[in-house]
């Protein structure tokens, strides 16, 4: 008999001969808040395997991936096939609370007369109050619903949300003084708790104005937890109503972090006339071109076969508008909505939109709207496509197979079958990656914002969250994030599913890094479950791959002819 100590710590008890018993996930001394985990590995079909002595289910090449249930704190799993044996240690805490027990514990700034509210998260108790400077608030609790991760939907909403013993309390001030009023105390229970943050009110005829730095990631609220709106260009201004910690507020409504803005305190907000616009139609874009006495924030709104600009902060002047019939815009209106927003709508040629382009040259706002793409009619010539095979380099493998394959090497092969393909039909495709290297997603987005393909395809293979089901969980998902990407998402999703015969896992909006860009139709595929010891062996074969990339390619080239008026 020999031992092992394999990767990541786990012990290996066995014969010297034969096929190794191999877990590739979880590594031992993983943490999770799952109330169960999945094992990924392998072993030889002739032998069965069990995990805490039950024989588990597994494919024709003895690939496995059963689900354990978890208690909170320490777990011993044992995996056993043979003489070989392996042991896991794995721990489960509970979800994560508020590291201090009011929220929010940073600084806090707002306008005269604004709700100023906080929340206390504690075990049961009687009296709970808040004091700040003079003033004094109960807080009080509330029934609260726990809300499961966005995760949840990836996994047909399996994973209920985990409740724990404490209660929510909550109480709002509304205080009219501008002044810096100190750092809240909250009491409770005998206890007392004062928050490393300070409030603020802010003066009103004080204010900072904000100006872009950099693109501005604006959100609902202030974190990255909350969703992402239409991204400011470099240069918009706008006064700060509002911090949280290093989260600032626009008039407008949306939140900035501090570091994507430099401030001034000004008297005055920054508030716009817009005249004159007019547009300019090349060989690829129209570019419509907005005067305006200030570089407003905008957001950008779209509907099958429309386009929509609102400009906030900003009072038309416009008596002439030069807006002639091009390859993209058909028409065009415009409207005072309300005193603070004019919205300029345009009407598209066709349904299918394929991309924009936004951004500020000094304060004249430029729109770039792109023309469908120029399609001969038996070649993709003049076409030209992005494809990113997903993950790469040393420190970037994606998903694991069961016999330990990183999901980073699958993607290439495919890509790279697909861009033989494509090529063969005239296309110009453009990789982000040819070798197993390492590419920032920074530098992926900049690649098809700079390149301006005609579409943008990411490819992956797919895995799941601690508390997934491997076994009931596999097929193809497409994601998509602006709506032009959405008939795309829809028909490749369609088309590899039938022609491939493969099941379908579903079609997404998400919000992911390489389906954000607005130059062109982008689309994030995940052709199968690297997890899955069924799709697994499925996706590793070569000629599979071949007639997976050959379909792949000749539902873009239909999807093209359909789509292009």
């Amino acid at each position: 008999m020999k031992a092992w100590l394999l990767a990541g710590g786990m012990l290996l008890v066995g014969a010297e001969s034969g096929a190794a018993l191999q877990v590739v996930y979880p590594p031992n001394g993983h943490q999770t808040t799952s109330p169960r985990i999945f094992l990924i590995g392998t072993h030889s079909p002739r032998e069965p395997v069990r995990v805490n002595g039950e024989v588990v289910l597994r494919s024709p090449a003895g690939h496995f991936a059963p689900s354990v249930p978890l208690t909170v704190g320490n777990n011993t799993v044992q995996i056993a096939a043979g003489s070989q044996s392996l042991t896991l240690n794995i721990r489960r805490s509970l979800p994560h609370r508020p590291a201090t027990p009011l929220v929010p514990a940073v600084d806090v700034a707002r306008l005269p007369g604004e709700p100023l509210c906080f929340q206390a998260v504690l075990p049961p108790t009687d009296g709970v109050k808040l004091h700040l400077g003079q003033w004094q608030v109960d807080l009080l609790p509330v029934p609260t619903t726990p809300l499961a991760g966005n995760e949840t939907v990836l996994m047909n909403g399996l994973v209920d949300p985990a409740g724990d013993s404490h209660t929510t309390y909550k109480g709002c001030l509304r205080i009219n003084q501008p002044g810096v009023w100190g750092q809240p105390q909250l009491v409770w229970g005998g206890q007392q708790w004062l928050s490393p943050g300070k409030v603020t009110i802010l003066n009103p005829d004080r204010l900072e104005v904000a100006t872009l730095i950099q693109e501005g990631i604006a959100r609902t609220g202030p974190s990255t937890d909350y969703s992402r709106l239409t991204p400011l260009p470099v240069g918009t201004q706008d006064q700060v109503i509002a911090q949280v910690g290093d989260w600032v507020q626009l008039r407008y409504g949306g939140w900035l972090q501090r570091r994507q803005v430099r401030t001034q305190v000004t008297s005055y907000a920054p508030q716009a006339i817009v005249r004159g616009v007019h547009s300019r139609i090349g060989a690829d874009w129209t570019e419509i071109d907005f005067p305006l006495t200030s570089a407003v924030p905008i957001e950008i709104h779209q509907e099958p076969g429309v386009m929509d600009l609102t400009l906030w902060h900003t009072t038309a002047q416009t008596d002439t508008i030069r807006l002639d019939d091009g390859p993209a815009v058909r028409t065009f209106t415009w409207q005072q909505i309300t005193p603070q927003q004019v919205r300029y709508r345009f009407f598209l040629h066709a349904a299918q939109a394929w991309g924009y382009r936004l951004n500020y040259q000094e304060h004249r706002l430029i729109l770039a709207i792109r023309h469908p793409p120029p399609l001969r009619p038996n070649s993709l010539q003049g076409i030209k496509i992005l494809l990113d095979p997903g993950h790469g380099g040393d420190e970037d493998l994606g998903a694991l197979g069961p016999d330990g394959t990183p999901e980073k090497q699958v993607n290439l092969q495919v890509a790279l079958l697909l861009a033989e393909q494509l090529k063969r039909r005239g296309a110009t495709v453009i990789l982000t990656r040819t070798t197993d290297v390492d590419v920032g997603l920074g530098e992926r987005v900049a690649l098809i914002q700079n390149q301006a393909p005609h579409l943008a395809l990411s490819i992956h293979y797919n895995a799941l969250p601690d508390a997934g089901d491997v076994w009931q969980t596999q097929g193809i998902g497409t994601f998509w994030y602006h709506p032009h990407s959405h008939d795309l998402a829809v028909f490749l999703h369609k088309y590899l599913t039938q022609k491939a015969q493969r099941p379908s896992y579903g079609i997404f909006w998400n919000n992911l890094a390489l389906t954000r860009p607005t130059v062109c139709p982008a689309v994030l595929l995940e052709l199968g479950f690297m997890i899955h010891p069924q799709e697994f062996e499925w996706l590793i074969q070569p000629p599979a791959q071949i007639r997976l990339a050959q379909t792949l390619a000749q539902g873009i080239e239909i999807w093209l002819r359909k789509s292009v008026r």
